[in-house]
């Protein structure tokens, strides 16, 4: 989908932020009762692979909200920066559906490529990017008017999307052709692929916009990208099957989960040096930061729990019990709770983060599979 920017996506980082060095990993009761208010609660809105339905929760209540009905097999959201829209990737349907954040009410379908995947908007909010699976197209939808422009082909099996933060580049993730394929967005023209490793499966962007990271699911690594070129440097070994990857608000370090090994690796991002790998739990699935960059979440698919990281020591905290099979993670703006979808339990859970404790899971649909929240 994926990001993130606001978009998550299986594996892909939908929200990433950075990291204080020194700090300790989560702050406690003294410092959260110092922490300012927290400001008019913000949505987030949970796909839900297993339904035709987006439930939306308050934050400032964790409720859930009645749910919305979308298309088949929704697994991607993302929301305009402006907050005004959610749009949803209906894999089953083709189709992508708009929801008025407002009112949680959506709009009429639009139609796009079969089996889209992933979803990306510019920062302008003015255009979504869908990258289609089936066709190997990527397609346009205006947000002004809600209609699809003319498909960009790009590489087989296109799973992830990343914009940079000048919004003048789309890098589209080819699973199948292990590339990626760069989209000028002023023309929506593709440029040449760019040769990256077996199985691409999610991508991310520096917060300066020089360099794009893309995780190999094959042969375990990372192949930075330089924005300026559209050159590949040589690939980064990580672990056995990168599968998700986050970078701190700093950009100093990139945190690459590998779902084989059971690790969390952390890459330099000046040297391009993979540092020692942390142990997490099994089958790390997904990755966000805090957005003042302290903590580093891992959701661990197989153990359902959630791995804490210190970015500044590198160091692994107590796992936290969530819900079972847990794909995703999205963390509120303010860096106060982060959501994590349990495709097994068709759950929710929120993490205070002040004090790392999950609350009480909140039914999200049959199997809630992405989240994104608003600004």
């Amino acid at each position: 989908m994926n990001v993130v920017r606001k978009a998550v996506l299986p594996g892909l980082t939908v929200v990433a932020v950075a990291v204080a060095p020194g700090v300790a990993m989560a702050a406690g009761p003294a410092a959260a009762a110092a922490a300012p208010p927290r400001g008019p609660a913000e949505t987030a809105y949970v796909a839900d692979a297993g339904s035709v339905t987006v439930t939306p929760i308050n934050t400032a209540t964790n409720k859930a909200e009645h749910a919305v009905r979308v298309g088949g097999d929704p697994q991607a959201i993302a929301i305009t920066p402006n907050g005004k829209t959610a749009y949803v990737v209906n894999h089953g349907a083709g189709t992508v559906t708009p929801i008025d954040t407002a009112s949680n009410k959506a709009g009429p379908s639009i139609k796009v490529g079969p089996g889209p995947r992933a979803i990306a908007i510019t920062p302008d909010g003015k255009t979504v990017y869908v990258a289609n699976s089936g066709s190997g197209t990527v397609t346009p939808i205006r947000t002004a008017t809600n209609k699809a422009q003319p498909s960009i082909k790009v590489g087989l099996g296109p799973r992830a999307i990343a914009i940079t933060p000048n919004g003048k580049t789309a890098y589209v993730v080819n699973r199948g052709s292990g590339t990626v394929t760069p989209i000028d967005i002023a023309s929506n023209k593709a440029g040449p692929s760019i040769k990256v490793g077996a199985g691409p499966r999610v991508i991310t962007i520096s917060p300066s916009g020089k360099t794009v990271y893309v995780a190999n699911v094959g042969p375990g690594t990372v192949t930075p990208i330089s924005v300026a070129t559209n050159k590949a440097g040589p690939s980064i070994k990580t672990g056995k099957r990168a599968r998700a990857i986050a970078i701190t608000p700093s950009g100093r370090t990139a945190y690459v989960a590998n779902a084989g090994s059971d690790t969390v690796t952390p890459v330099t991002t000046a040297s391009r040096k993979a540092g020692s790998p942390i142990k997490v739990g099994r089958t790390p699935w997904a990755i966000a930061i805090t957005p003042d960059g302290r903590v580093a979440y891992v959701v661990d698919h197989r153990s359902g729990a959630v791995t804490p990281i210190n970015t500044a020591t590198r160091k692994a905290g107590a796992p936290i019990k969530v819900g079972q099979r847990p794909m995703t993670i999205a963390i509120t703006p303010d860096g106060k709770t982060a959501y994590v979808a349990n495709t097994g339990s068709g759950t929710v859970t929120p993490i205070d983060i002040a004090t790392n404790e999950a609350g009480p899971a909140i039914k999200a649909g049959a199997s809630p599979w992405a989240i994104a929240i608003t600004p």
